[in-house]
């Protein structure tokens, strides 16, 4: 008899049993957003990396260490229009924008700046553009090409 009265809650002898609490994290599902983001970076990535289209020519050359987060690069594509970064800009305009760029970088005419021009542009397109820079006393130029493939 003692032995009911300390079980029992006065509910018929019934005793309510608790299930313990989980204490394991469940991975499953953070690894399949993970592999979902994954596969969307894998795809959007390259997307991110298109600029002006350009065919560059090949050279053997070595490439140069990139020193700056985000370098400066002006485009020539094939129909002649000129390109700081990827904003087209007027041949009268190029000088005033590439110095108000440098001047707030800080680094004024000595910024490197890496020159890209479609292997089928206008070569006097490019000198013109190459001679317009000189005489505005950027003197860090530096051309862009493709390593050259096996032939």
């Amino acid at each position: 008899m003692a032995m009911n009265a300390v079980g029992s809650s006065g509910g018929g002898g019934r005793r309510s049993r608790r299930k313990p609490v989980m204490a394991e994290i469940n991975v499953t599902p953070m690894v399949d957003v993970m592999l979902v983001l994954l596969i969307i970076f894998m795809v959007s990535a390259p997307l991110l990396t298109v600029g002006v289209p350009l065919d560059l020519p090949q050279t053997q050359a070595k490439s140069l260490d990139q020193q700056d987060k985000t370098p400066l690069q002006l485009s020539v594509d094939i129909s002649g229009k000129v390109f700081i970064n990827d904003t087209e800009v007027a041949f009268p305009e190029l000088v005033p924008k590439l110095k108000a760029i440098t001047d707030q970088r800080g680094t004024g005419a000595d910024e490197r700046i890496f020159m890209r021009a479609d292997k089928k542009a206008d070569y006097g397109t490019v000198a013109k553009v190459m001679g317009l820079l000189s005489g505005a006393g950027f003197k860090r130029l530096a051309l862009v090409t493709e390593v050259e493939r096996g032939s």
